[in-house]
């Protein structure tokens, strides 16, 4: 097309009789000005000129616009301008029109406008920006349209003109667009619809039972409401239906029996639910083409006999939450095309047959966590990509680990003594081993784990210090080896892990000085260095950990990412114990907007820098039970983030400064004992805390502590003048008293030195009291003897 410049070489084609010197066009029958759907909007999109003559395209039958801004370019002029879609009202043939992430947010007519084609049978409207499908048109002309996709945020009710639609429409997509109410009856009347998708919305209200009209329905997606009541019995009447989602909404009462009767059920999606009941494999009986299966996160029970063998070949099965134990589940042995197994906190308290183990060889990731499985695992072989076996009663020596295995998570189990080198598989990118008992020092081979992303050693009683072999682990972006009896000093080359995202190094044993270098990880995000024998400052550097100080960019970032591990439509995603407030919490998703300094329970000393005023995006400070000195910094109040402080058990100074009151987010404060003074700020947010946030402070007064400051601070108004005068009078009171001791000791002192007879009397009456002292004794001693 003369004119128009194709800067990603995405323009598709333009079939018919197109002559670009000419300008004959009226043949053409299909236009695709479409940019690359994959490629960020600033890079792939069409502009230039196109000549006006191409609106005389009255054959048209197929044009496709999307992923295209015209708003910034000349072919808004060539269309008449995107904001109005007059210029479309000749194109009589048209049968397909896609207009996807094209900027129509102020074109309030385009439903009245192309509901005029009668030929129209693809409508692709999804992130055009439109605010509304106008549920009061009363009747639209689609009467061939049988793909409608829009996904828009319309926040209004599904309109009742799709009822009109009900000969034509095949598919119907409303994803992510925002609808709320509840599901109307009429648009079960669509008699042919094969594809329903209405998630993520805000729908509400019960699934009503004309559901069972669909009888061509192979698709049906409500996941991500807030749809409530039992699943409707009509559902056994889709005999079609292959893929069912009702996950993520308050559906609740039993399974009905119906739902076994969809023979060509391939996928079935109800977790996170509150439904009930027991589940046998009566209702599985004619499910033989069943693929998928989740129903995590309910309250069903999964009752088969021991000798079941299901008939069908499962490649993804969710059962977390769901009780499924005590005995191991049997029937598993016979699936052979399983990808995906979850039956974590299933109940399962009996030991994993040997069967087992060769069975998951080919079973990409297991999740068995939060059971009470026993079984020695030495000299297993484990060949998934993702294995999580945490909390459970696992024993013996490490399993053996092929070169396939990325993720292992063996936590709190019965694990003992030293770290295996069996586990230094340079392929694995997750390694937990925590809590467990395991003792000795980190092996130096554990530096040969060049792919490792996060390493999680804590709660055992590991000993020794920190490998120096780490430094070839560049990628780490988490190191937990909290709660362990670790020694030596935290190395100052860990400043080169610039990838590191999360240092958690609390309850050891370390001593000296935290490195400065500890600042040149610029994405540190978690700082733990808590209850340790560290020494010497606070580190006046702390500003230059930018993730802490700067704001996330505009542009989508994911720091955390490296954090997760997906495999399919699942993701593996580490988690963090932290004390953030005062009380240890687990961070899992939400650890990627937790931003935390802790360096409680040391022994720094000097003041608190007022350098770390700057690190503008921490959420969580806490300082206390150091030996810290000197005022607080006063602007504090520039932490605009802080959530939580805690300063206490220091022998900090001075006034709790003013600008505190500025941090509008803080829920927990802690200033106790500290030498504070005056009275405590007054504003709503200061006297939301409790007296034991201040107390232990003997000069602080003020709401919430008993203290009055009224009599204190007149006390201390009065105190310069009132000093001064009882400086003086103390001054000559004890002046005077000391030449007067002076004078007078040696007075008698010198006249009993030169005076003899004085001596000698002096000597005489000293032994007459001595005398009396022990004659008077003696008699009463007798008298007492003989009564």
């Amino acid at each position: 097309m003369e004119g128009l410049e194709d800067e990603g070489n995405s323009l598709r084609a333009c079939t018919g009789g197109w002559n670009p010197r000419s300008n004959c066009v009226a043949d053409v029958v299909v236009m695709l000005i479409q940019s690359s759907h994959s490629a960020p909007p600033s890079v792939y999109r069409n502009r230039g000129e196109i000549s006006r003559s191409l609106l005389e395209l009255e054959f048209l039958n197929y044009l496709d616009l999307s992923f295209n801004d015209f708003n910034r370019t000349s072919i808004s002029t060539f269309l008449g301008s995107m904001d109005n879609l007059y210029w479309m009202c000749g194109l009589f043939s048209i049968q397909y029109i896609d207009l996807s992430s094209v900027d129509l947010h102020k074109e309030v007519d385009s439903l009245q406008i192309m509901s005029k084609f009668s030929s129209l049978s693809e409508l692709y409207l999804s992130n055009c920006k439109l605010d509304s499908l106008n549920p009061s048109l009363g009747f639209v002309n689609f009467t061939s349209l049988q793909v409608l996709f829009s996904g828009n945020h319309f926040n209004h009710e599904i309109p009742n003109w799709f009822s009109n639609l009900s000969t034509s429409l095949l598919k119907l997509y409303l994803d992510d667009s925002s609808l709320k109410g509840e599901i109307l009856p009429s648009i079960f009347n669509l008699e042919k619809l094969e594809y329903l998708s209405l998630y993520p919305n805000h729908l509400i209200g019960k699934i009503p039972e004309s559901l069972g009209q669909l009888k061509h329905l192979t698709y049906l997606d409500l996941s991500f409401n807030s749809l409530n009541g039992p699943i409707p019995l009509s559902v056994g009447n889709l005999s079609h239906m292959r893929t069912l989602s009702l996950n993520q909404n308050q559906l609740n009462g039993t399974i009905p029996k119906s739902l076994g009767l969809l023979s060509n059920l391939e996928e079935l999606y109800i977790e996170n639910n509150f439904l009930t009941g027991t589940i046998d494999e009566g209702q599985f009986k004619k499910l033989s083409k069943l693929k998928d299966l989740s129903m995590s996160q309910t309250q069903l029970f999964f009752n088969v006999n021991s000798n079941w063998v299901p008939p069908f070949q499962l490649e993804y099965v969710s059962m977390s939450s769901i009780k499924i134990g005590p005995n191991f589940p049997s029937w598993l042995q016979s699936q052979r095309s399983l990808g995906f197994l979850d039956m974590s906190m299933s109940g399962i308290s009996s030991k994993a047959p040997s069967w087992f183990w060769n069975w998951t060889s080919k079973v990409e990731a297991i999740d068995l966590s939060g059971n009470h499985i026993e079984r020695d695992l030495s000299n297993i072989l484990l060949n998934s990509t993702v294995i999580n076996l945490r909390s459970n009663h696992f024993k013996g020596r490490f399993p053996l680990l092929s070169e396939n295995v990325k993720v292992l998570n063996i936590a709190n189990n019965s694990y003992s003594g030293p770290i295996s080198t069996f586990l230094c598989q340079k392929s694995l990118i997750h390694l937990n081993l925590g809590s467990n008992s395991l003792a000795g020092r980190i092996p130096y081979s554990m530096g040969a784990l060049v792919n490792l992303q996060s390493l999680r050693l804590q709660n055992n009683s590991i000993s020794g210090d920190i490998p120096s072999s780490f430094k070839n682990c560049s990628k780490f972006r988490l190191i937990d080896i909290g709660n362990n009896h670790l020694t030596g000093i935290i190395p100052p080359w860990i400043g080169e892990m610039t990838n590191l995202l999360v240092l958690c190094l609390r309850s050891n044993e370390f001593k000296g000085r935290i490195p400065p270098q500890i600042c040149q990880l610029s994405s540190l995000r978690v700082l733990d260095l808590a209850d340790n024998s560290l020494s010497g400052v606070v580190p006046n550097c702390l500003k230059k950990i930018s993730a802490m100080a700067l704001p996330e960019p505009n542009i989508q970032v994911f720091p955390f990412e490296p954090l997760k591990y997906m495999y399919g439509y699942v993701s593996y995603i580490e988690n963090l114990k932290l004390v953030p407030k005062g009380k240890e919490l687990e961070y899992a998703r939400n650890l990627e907007f937790v931003k935390i300094i802790n360096l409680s329970n040391n022994n720094l000393s000097g003041s608190i820098p007022a350098k770390i005023c700057a690190l503008f995006e921490l959420h969580f400070l806490n300082l206390s039970r150091n030996h810290l000195m000197g005022k607080i910094p006063e602007k504090i109040g520039s932490m605009k983030e802080l959530e939580s402080i805690d300063l206490s058990r220091n022998h900090l100074s001075g006034k709790i400064p003013p600008s505190v009151s500025n941090l509008r987010f803080l829920s927990y404060l802690d200033f106790s004992y500290n030498n504070f003074s005056s009275r405590i700020p007054s504003s709503t947010q200061f006297q939301s805390f409790d007296a034991p946030s201040y107390v232990g402070n003997p000069q602080l007064c003020g709401d919430p502590l008993p203290k009055n400051c009224t009599i204190e601070e007149e006390s201390l108004k009065r105190l310069p003048i009132g000093s001064a005068e009882d400086d003086s009078i103390n001054s000559s009171f004890y002046l005077g008293m000391g030449v007067g001791f002076a004078a007078g000791f040696w007075a008698i002192c010198g006249a009993l030195f030169f005076n003899r007879t004085w001596r000698h009397s002096c000597s005489r009456f000293s032994d007459d009291i001595r005398d009396w002292i022990y004659v008077n004794t003696m008699i009463k001693l007798n008298w007492l003897l003989k009564s």
